[in-house]
């Protein structure tokens, strides 16, 4: 009888425990994705690019945790780093530059749940005008899941 309720029971707790696992390392990318931002973002307002070979946006995307910067059955989409100024920032001393992180994570891949996009954003005030690092430089158009404004 103990048999027929463990088999009965262990999916539940199998389903629990996968998803207690798979929500932390959710939240640990959505944190790595913020780090990654409010970094890329402070580099750009103040005119700094710590890679000699790289782009600004390609170094930030490198210092992604390994789990984002190539896909797999839970990474459908790899770490991208955009660096552009808001709606109304000319770019100037004083006005706004945003860095924006997103990467494509399936929740619970093995189940079938849908995928989302963790996009995370960080806002500072151009402390000196851009001369080493520039907004061409994206991986391509800013996404919809990045604020404009």
């Amino acid at each position: 009888m103990a048999l027929i309720e463990f088999a009965i029971v262990l999916p539940v707790l199998l389903l629990i425990l996968f998803g207690i696992l798979y929500f932390a390392t959710f939240l640990n990318y959505s944190t790595d994705e913020t780090h990654l931002a409010t970094e890329a973002v402070r580099y750009a307002a103040v005119n700094n690019n710590p890679s000699s070979s790289q782009t600004l946006q390609a170094y930030m995307a490198s210092q992604a945790s390994p789990g984002l910067q190539s896909t797999s059955s839970m990474v459908t989409n790899a770490v991208k780093v955009y660096v552009y100024y808001p709606t109304g920032s000319s770019g100037a001393q004083g006005t706004s530059v945003r860095a924006c992180v997103t990467a494509t994570v399936a929740f619970l891949p093995y189940l079938g749940f849908g995928s989302t996009t963790i996009a995370q954003t960080a806002t500072m005030r151009v402390e000196q005008a851009a001369s080493n690092w520039s907004t061409t430089n994206n991986p391509s158009s800013v996404p919809a899941q990045c604020p404009s404004s």
